[in-house]
């Protein structure tokens, strides 16, 4: 997290996704363009070390701060761009997004191709990667957020007792006492998806496109449905891929994290049942399971070098998001049931190399912007208590309380509603397992957008299809759209390849 990017990245500490006075939302649709205004460049050393072997070029493109008073502050978001070189096939622009919020995505377009993206759409399309408002080289925002300080992920730690709530409240409002003190230049309040939406219709003018296509993870498809909605008019071909089921996460959100984690465990628990012998971990799905909850436990009580029962909750939530990831996952487990501090110090040690501070307050501030979150502490003491049971897995974490319980900022406008009139442009991919978030949020997207939204389900695991996971209908059918517009007819489930 070399510091390797991934969609939706994960570690183990930094798990990355009314009105206010009389502020009025700005302007929802930027002026056609007349012509390009981007000067495209050499891309910032730490992208092109990223993007290598892949040459990337990149950009800024002016924004308002605040939409409402667009003739005030500005700053400058980065994009990059992996350019079509087959000026006879290609169609125009297609913005990509990684997730988070607060995932930089400069560098993705060079690591969609490393992944394998078609030939097709590298023809049809210019890949423009970015740095949203706020994140790495758009202004970046800081919140003072460490490592080793107390808050250092975006999902609560588990809560073991009412207790553990009571904790961490205190850590919550202490990280969003820094994050006020930290907004110097009052740019933290203007992180919100609405404006980031808007953001990207300023970048679609200033590339001198009439409309742009849009690939989001994650996150990204809350970014990618505010666009849509917004803006559909300017939207051509959209495809969604992980989705969190609105144009914002909000507590309910956060929650289904825990749904997401029950109905991926059971791919990690038959994978590790069947190497018993090499692992240890239970002959059976249930023996599995049930060494979880038994080695969660014995760590609550005696931690090994630090690695308590609410980082093993953590680390394993993180490291479902890929099965490429289950031996190391085993690996781990066998070690800190053996009481192996060297283990426990690795993963404690393998965190994000640079720093968690610009990721994480982008998180909040993003999350805790676009609505509001319930300010009471037995609010979430109740919440914890009921998905302790409802999903004993990781409930007790996705329904803990944060900062945006005591976030200084009321929303400045509500929410982006979706808008289901317009274009049928809106294709859904989705993992039937996925631990952030799971198939529920496919359907809701769909239910939300009607006509204008085809669901594509995938029987799969993991956060991530297009491109990223391995079924070749998930692969097949995504391309067939970009390159070619082909819709599905009705929603489609994809079986398991």
């Amino acid at each position: 997290m070399k510091r390797q990017r991934s969609i939706g990245r994960t570690s183990a500490l930094a798990l990355v996704l009314g009105l206010s006075g009389s502020l009025a939302p700005g302007p929802a649709v930027a002026d056609a363009p007349r012509a390009p205004q981007v000067r495209w460049g050499t891309c910032p050393e730490d992208v092109v070390t990223e993007a290598a072997p892949t040459t990337l070029q990149c950009a800024t493109v002016p924004v308002p701060v605040d939409y409402a008073d667009p003739g005030a502050a500005r700053i400058d978001v980065m994009i990059s761009r992996l350019a079509s070189t087959n000026p006879d096939k290609r169609r125009g622009t297609l913005m990509l997004n990684p997730g988070g919020p607060g995932g930089s995505g400069l560098a993705l377009p060079a690591l969609l191709a490393a992944r394998g993206i078609p030939a097709g759409v590298l023809d049809r399309y210019d890949l423009i990667g970015m740095d949203t408002r706020g994140v790495g080289h758009s202004a970046p925002v800081a919140c003072g957020f460490t490592e080793d300080g107390p808050y250092n992920a975006n999902i609560p730690p588990y809560a073991v007792d009412d207790a553990a709530v009571t904790a961490q409240a205190k850590v919550a409002k202490e990280a969003a006492e820094q994050c006020r003190s930290h907004d110097r230049d009052g740019v933290l309040r203007h992180l919100t998806t609405a404006n980031t939406a808007r953001d990207l219709d300023r970048i679609r003018a200033a590339l001198g496109e009439e409309k742009t296509s849009y690939l989001g993870y994650s996150y990204g498809t809350a970014l990618g449905a505010a666009y849509a909605s917004m803006f559909p008019e300017r939207s051509d071909r959209v495809v969604l891929d992980s989705n969190i089921g609105d144009t914002h996460l909000d507590r309910d959100g956060m929650r289904r994290y825990a749904l997401g984690m029950e109905q991926a465990f059971p791919d990690f628990a038959k994978w590790a049942a069947a190497r018993h012998d090499s692992y240890g971990l239970g002959r059976t799905p249930e023996q599995v399971r049930t060494t979880y909850f038994t080695l969660a436990e014995r760590l609550d009580k005696a931690p090994v070098a630090g690695v308590d029962g609410s980082l093993l909750r953590q680390y394993t939530f993180g490291l479902l998001y890929k099965k490429s990831q289950y031996p190391k996952l085993a690996q781990q487990w066998q070690a800190l049931a053996g009481g192996d501090e060297a283990a426990a110090r690795r993963l404690r040690a393998s965190g994000p190399s640079s720093s968690i501070d610009n990721p994480l307050a982008v998180f909040a501030a993003v999350t805790c912007n676009d609505v509001k979150w319930p300010k009471d502490v037995d609010t979430y003491r109740n919440g914890v208590a009921e998905d302790r049971e409802r999903y004993p897995l990781f409930g007790a974490a996705a329904a803990n309380i944060t900062p945006c319980a005591f976030w200084p900022y009321a929303p400045a406008e509500p929410p982006v509603a979706i808008d289901d009139d317009g274009p049928r442009n809106v294709l859904l991919v989705q993992n039937l397992r996925d631990p952030a978030t799971p198939h529920e949020g496919g359907k809701m997207l769909r239910q939300k957008f009607a006509d204008r939204s085809r669901l594509l389900s995938v029987d799969d695991t993991g956060h991530g299809a297009y491109v990223l996971g391995d079924n070749p209908c998930a692969l097949n059918t995504t391309t067939r759209y970009l390159v070619e517009g082909t819709m599905p007819v009705k929603d489609t489930l994809c079986r398991a390849g």
